[in-house]
Order: structure tokens, then C-alpha cells, then sequence
């Protein structure tokens, strides 16, 4: 498609528009993951992890967009376990989502038992240490959400504009949200538990339990509504 014909074509801009609004949704969670694994760092270093992580993002999602067979192929069954079929996908599904619960039960406990919540975290990662643990993450991330686009458009111009600008997006947000999560001991905690929740999602997915994205966001923005409440009160208190 001449670049012409793509600029003025209606249905292409509706599902640019569309697979972008999907992308920042489904990048949500990872940019969740980022800001709480990024706070392991020194504050010197957490903004630098922040942006690597999300360019690290970036280049794995276009570059299984570029695969576009290959990611249609994880679908297909490649192990049988109690008369139930599992692909690629499943199996990384199911272990993205163990690292989940296991990353966001570590973090909790951590939460939980740090003696002094006002010094620095007690295990301080290395930078290169959080990189790779958000890169493989973001494999599973990146997984999901280029396999819901590639389910939903067969134009490669358009899924890789949509996540190029889905990720600059995010980029403009990270440092925010992080500071915002960071600085409110509650919300960093509700945070954590979005991260158990969304983990026992991509298992239940692996095993062939879908529960659809809506209920997951629908709960998220109750949870979030009902710790806003809970903030405008202890200000009004304060």
C-alpha cells in the first residue's frame, strides 16, 4: 500500500488507533513491573532502567512482529499433559506468569519484613541485573499483546506504528507513575498485587482458562478507584 493510500484510508487510521489504545492497555502491567523492579536501584539509576527497559520493549516487540509466522505457529500444540494440549505460547505463558507470583510475592514479603522502609532496598540489584529480569518479562509482555495484534491486522505498517507509538507513550509516563507508586507505600503495595493478579491470569490463560482482559482492567480500576477514596480521605484527615 502506497504511503498515500495508507494516510487517507479510514480503516487503516481506525485500527491504528484501535491496536494503540490495546498496546498502552496491555502495557500497563509492564510498566507496573518496571517502576517496582526499577525501585530495587539506586535513584541515580532507576530513570536510566526505566527508559532501557522500555526500549528493550520496544525492539521485542517489533522484532516478533517481524516473525509474524513464527508467532502464529506458537499456537500450535507441541506438548500433551492429562489429555490437554499446551503450545509454545501456553508454556510461556504459564511461565511469565510463575515469575509473576513469584517476583510480586519476593517484593510483598520484602515490603512486609524491611526493618527500615526509608533506607534503600536491602538487596540493592545491579543495574544490568534489573535490565535482564525486565527484558524477560517483557517477553512475555511482548508475546501477549503481538499476538492479540497480529490477530487483529495483517498490515505490518500498522501494528509496528501502533506499538512504536504505544511505547513512546509509556516512555512519557514511566517517570510519573513511578514516582507516584513509589512515594505512596499503599499504592505500591496495590501494585504488587496487580502484579499477583495479572500473573494468575497468564497461567489460568496457559492452562486454557481465558479470562477476558475486561474483567482484569474492570477489577484494577475498582481497586484503584476505592485507594483513590482512601487517599482523599487521610488528606482531608491530615
Amino acid at each position: 500500500m502506497a504511503v498515500l493510500d495508507w494516510l487517507s484510508d479510514p480503516g487503516v487510521w481506525a485500527a491504528l488507533l484501535t491496536l494503540t489504545a490495546l498496546e498502552i492497555v496491555l502495557g500497563i502491567d509492564n510498566l507496573i513491573f518496571i517502576s517496582v523492579t526499577a525501585d530495587r536501584l539506586p535513584k541515580a539509576q532507576q530513570a536510566l532502567a526505566r527508559r532501557l527497559g522500555l526500549a528493550a520493549a520496544l525492539l521485542m516487540r517489533l522484532a516478533l512482529l517481524g516473525s509474524v509466522a513464527f508467532i502464529v505457529s506458537l499456537k500450535a500444540p507441541v506438548l500433551s499433559l492429562f489429555a490437554h494440549n499446551f503450545s509454545w505460547r501456553d508454556l510461556v505463558l504459564i511461565g511469565g506468569g510463575g515469575f509473576l507470583i513469584y517476583k510480586g510475592t519476593l517484593e510483598i514479603h520484602e515490603q512486609i519484613e524491611r526493618a527500615d522502609a526509608a533506607a534503600p532496598a536491602s538487596v540493592a540489584s545491579s543495574l544490568a541485573r534489573v535490565i535482564v529480569s525486565i527484558m524477560a518479562l517483557d517477553i512475555v509482555f511482548s508475546l501477549d499483546s503481538v499476538i492479540t495484534a497480529v490477530g487483529m491486522s495483517d498490515d505490518f505498517a500498522v501494528m509496528a506504528s501502533a506499538v512504536i507509538v504505544a511505547v513512546i507513550i509509556m516512555l512519557f509516563a514511566a517517570g510519573p507513575v513511578a514516582r507516584f507508586v513509589n512515594s505512596h507505600p499503599t499504592v505500591k503495595m496495590l501494585a504488587l498485587a496487580f502484579l499477583l493478579l495479572i500473573g494468575m491470569v497468564l497461567v489460568a490463560d496457559g492452562f486454557g482458562f481465558h479470562v477476558p482482559k475486561g474483567f482484569i482492567y474492570a477489577a484494577i480500576s475498582f481497586s484503584i478507584f476505592v485507594e483513590a477514596l482512601n487517599m482523599a480521605r487521610r488528606k482531608r484527615a491530615g
